[in-house]
């Protein structure tokens, strides 16, 4: 119409200096388009017991690759854990150097030192030999080398959806190829794009998440995971059963991820208990449970976490628990928490029309053999379950137990509350949480109920 014009009378509004043009009334309407969803992982992944020199043979036949650096921890490298690596490469002829000052808390000053060691040995693959910390800072140093000019607070920025992100990611792989090799059943960070840092100066830790730190190949072979002591095989299982839950509830859980999830805890209810008692001579229990590991890990890659491991974090950054074992205290109370039928507040994502966390929770435990007439009944069911591992396996009942200070807990209980609140991982839970209901959750798991 050219009576009316915009505004409130036209029924129309614009963002713009108004002028002439606005005489001619233009109605905009917006018009909802659905977004599509994904499944990513790795190009290859590789399984079975006695894998890795086969798998390593392609470097030679099919990528023809002439210089390899290899980045592990102290411990892994003094016992040896990457001679079976080393010795494949000196049979193909292929020159190699290791680095080995990774800590159990990579942090930005090993990385960049790693990252200055790789531009004078100039490799055309990197491969990353370890738990969580090493795959960590092996992907944070192929950053470094392939984009020296990268700002790491840019990568570090937080984002609602990692597909609609302010920052973009540098292309990566056009200078080395990564390949990384658990070392232990758990943080499933071989076929996931994140890895977590800490800034050695003020001790905060900074999760990266983007599908281009996706390792280009994954070798998961349970001779590696032998001889994993009862402490590491404890926490990194119960790690993974958390990654395989919080893939399950996630707000963006898909159909492809729900199957990884379900079949990953079902295995490792059989036989986590068993790699725990008697590991070093159950290789099938430690095959099963690098496989279980690592179908968690690409769950989660591609549903991500929820407020368990946003909590986790801060327990570990704070107060120094192992990353496994400050999820598992948390664990069962996280789940009661989500699993309330009407919460204060729900998460928001356009595929999540309704809170639903108690059914997939009871959907988990029917899958993983807990019986009941109602979901309520089987989730308790499936609660006592998860309790019975976590004894089995020998995790204590509370945060007291480790012996973190409460006078310390308490004076840090504000701080941690708002970064977990604040955490990457927070977005895709299922309930969305109050700071003063983290808090409330701290408290029952510092002393129990």
């Amino acid at each position: 119409s050219l009576t009316l014009g915009c505004g409130s009378w036209g029924g129309n509004s614009v963002s713009e200096n108004v002028g002439v043009k606005h005489l001619i009334n233009i109605k905009t309407v917006a018009e909802r388009r659905e977004n599509m969803l994904w499944f990513r992982a790795p190009e290859k992944v590789y399984i079975k017991k006695g894998c890795l020199p086969v798998a390593l043979q392609e470097l030679k036949t099919v990528m023809n690759k002439k210089k390899v650096f290899i980045v592990t921890d102290k411990f892994l490298y003094s016992n040896g854990y990457t001679k079976a690596i080393t010795d494949k490469l000196d049979e193909l002829g292929i020159k190699h150097t290791t680095f080995y000052d990774v800590a159990p808390d990579p942090s930005l000053a090993s990385a960049t030192e790693g990252a200055e060691a790789m531009r004078s040995f100039e490799p055309d693959c990197i491969i990353a030999v370890g738990g969580g910390s090493a795959m960590d800072a092996g992907k944070i140093m192929w950053v470094m080398y392939e984009h020296p000019e990268v700002n790491f607070l840019d990568m570090a920025m937080r984002f609602c959806d990692i597909r609609k992100r302010i920052y973009t990611f540098p292309k990566m792989g056009e200078k080395a190829y990564f390949i990384a090799v658990p070392t232990s059943a758990g943080t499933g960070s071989e076929v996931t794009p994140f890895a977590v840092i800490t800034d050695q100066r003020t001790g905060v830790k900074y999760p990266l998440a983007d599908y281009e730190l996706l390792p280009k190949m994954a070798i998961v072979d349970a001779d590696m995971m032998m001889d994993a002591p009862k402490g590491l095989t404890s926490a990194s299982g119960i790690d993974a059963v958390t990654h395989a839950l919080e893939a399950y509830a996630s707000m963006m859980a898909t159909d492809f991820t729900d199957g990884l999830a379900l079949r990953s805890l079902k295995m490792i209810f059989e036989y986590l208990p068993r790699a725990y008692d008697n590991g070093p001579n159950d290789p099938v229990a430690r095959e099963k449970m690098g496989n279980a590991a690592t179908m968690a890990g690409m769950a989660f890659a591609n549903a991500f976490l929820g407020v368990n491991h946003s909590m986790a974090h801060k327990l570990g950054a704070f107060h120094h628990l192992p990353h496994g074992v400050a999820n598992a205290v948390i664990l069962t109370e996280v789940m009661r928490y989500n699993a309330a039928e009407v919460p204060t507040k729900m998460g928001t994502f356009s595929q999540y029309q309704y809170p639903h966390a108690l059914a997939r929770y009871a959907e988990l435990g029917r899958f993983a053999g807990c019986t009941g007439n109602t979901d309520e009944e089987v989730f308790e069911n499936f609660i006592a379950k998860l309790e019975d591992l976590k004894e089995k396996i020998g995790i204590k009942k509370t945060i007291k137990d480790y012996g973190v200070d409460e006078k310390y807990f308490l004076e840090t209980l504000d701080d941690m509350c708002e970064q977990a609140f604040n955490d990457q991982c927070t977005g895709a839970n299922p309930r969305y949480p109050l700071m003063k209901e983290i808090k409330d959750i701290y408290l029952k798991c510092y002393y129990g109920k």
